[in-house]
């Protein structure tokens, strides 16, 4: 039987604190909902998922979405979370950054269906044309500096500092719900945990103006099992924009999750049904080895993220390192995404003329490069058929051509089975 939102969320962990009564009215009402996402980037990262796939289950069962792209939050900086104040992006930095993460919303909301579209709006369109004085009087007077002051936001940074223009972010972005409560009828705002003292001055700025009932849901902030942070990896943040983190590198995070991450991630993040997550856990828990959850996991986020044909790069540049591959799959890559996969791999750099007339394969290994120490090891190691070049097995006496080169650049050797050098060809 399908489950209704509430306990849909609730079983895939999604839900951390409700407002009073918020099941009830979910679970009765066709309900416009929204989440607000600041433009501190261009772009979302994978900790932005979270929110995102709140929005998409209230789509998947019947209800509005609204993301809202915080043109005029993001001018102001939101306290929550952070120990000291943001420093101030320009407006044209601020206009750019609207438009990255607008693109990146739109591929997981259904914009055009008939019943339960998806709506963006961004608050800089209201708050350009409020004067202060105006918001003071018709929305600052509801909510006193004692109720703004017990937020957690706000007492964390009592002691270091806390500057007027952040203290009020949550004033603004209670505004934010008000507004689209009355214009748009939302009655729902959810988030992360850590909004949760900005969606209740919400709630409680909608009751004290006498617009009627608002609720307020938030999730969980994930945290790994080995207690690092989620969304981090040794480069940084996994990011949904592929110039900052390659589809490569963004299918091998999810690849490489820990299973008792994975089960708990796979709930979180896929929009498969229960029975069918259920099915994929059970058969992961038999055969752990096989890492069913994390391919899964892996190869459905970097569709919705990337694409079909970007999965299947992955998976070739995955297989190169860890499985069977051919000098074909290696010539299908990138410099660039050769250069990814073999990330860490001795590189050495060599004048592209050296090939221009064809190099003895010994000389290139152990001459020109260190991919040996000395040209008798890498004899050794060519008559035992240990020497691969592009994948291709070499003998005694081959001569390495610049056509060899991938892309006319890249040459890959690997010496035995898990060593891998990288050569690459500068033009003089």
């Amino acid at each position: 039987m399908k489950m209704n939102l509430v306990d849909d969320l609730k079983w895939r962990g999604l839900i951390q604190d409700m407002t009073p009564e918020t099941d009830e009215y979910l679970n009765n009402n066709k309900v416009s909902g929204y989440v607000g996402f600041d433009p501190t980037s261009d772009s979302l990262h994978i900790g932005n998922l979270v929110p995102v796939m709140l929005l998409m289950h209230l789509q998947k069962h019947g209800h509005t979405p609204v993301a809202l792209v915080g043109g005029a939050t993001g001018m102001i900086g939101d306290p929550s979370g952070k120990k000291a104040e943001r420093a101030f992006l320009s407006e044209e930095q601020l206009r750019h950054n609207e438009r990255g993460i607008a693109a990146q919303l739109r591929k997981f909301l259904d914009f055009d269906r008939a019943e339960g579209a998806a709506v963006m709006v961004n608050n800089y369109d209201w708050f350009k044309d409020i004067s202060l004085l105006d918001f003071l009087r018709s929305t600052g007077k509801h909510l006193t500096v004692n109720y703004m002051m017990s937020k957690d936001s706000v007492k964390s940074r009592l002691e270091t500092g806390i500057s007027f223009t952040e203290f009020t972010y949550q004033l603004i972005q209670g505004y934010d719900f008000l507004h689209l409560h009355r214009t748009m009828g939302v009655h729902l705002q959810m988030g992360g945990s850590d909004q949760w003292g900005n969606m209740t001055a919400g709630t409680e700025l909608i009751r004290r103006t006498g617009a009627g009932d608002a609720y307020a849901l938030t999730a969980p902030l994930i945290t790994k099992a080995d207690g690092s942070k989620f969304g981090k990896s040794e480069g940084g943040n996994i990011w949904l924009d592929a110039e900052r983190t390659s589809p490569y590198r963004f299918y091998q995070y999810w690849l490489n999750a820990a299973d008792e991450d994975a089960v708990g991630w796979i709930k979180l993040f896929s929009m498969k049904e229960r029975e069918e997550i259920e099915a994929i856990i059970q058969e992961h828990q038999q055969a752990p080895h096989e890492r069913r959850v994390q391919r899964e996991l892996a190869e459905e986020l970097t569709i919705r993220i990337h694409s079909e044909e970007a999965l299947a790069r992955a998976q070739t540049a995955s297989s190169i390192l860890f499985g069977r591959s051919t000098e074909a799959e290696l010539r299908a890559l990138s410099v660039e995404e050769l250069l990814e996969v073999f990330s860490g791999v001795p590189l050495f750099e060599i004048s592209a003329s050296t090939l221009t007339e064809g190099g003895d394969v010994v000389d290139l290994l152990a001459v020109h490069t260190a991919v040996f120490g000395g040209k008798g090891e890498a004899r050794r190691m060519i008559q035992s058929n240990a020497v691969s070049i592009n994948k291709e097995k070499v003998a005694e006496g081959h001569v390495v051509s610049r056509s060899e080169a991938i892309n006319d650049e890249i040459i890959v050797v690997q010496k035995g089975k898990k060593n891998y050098f990288l050569i690459r060809l500068i033009a003089e």
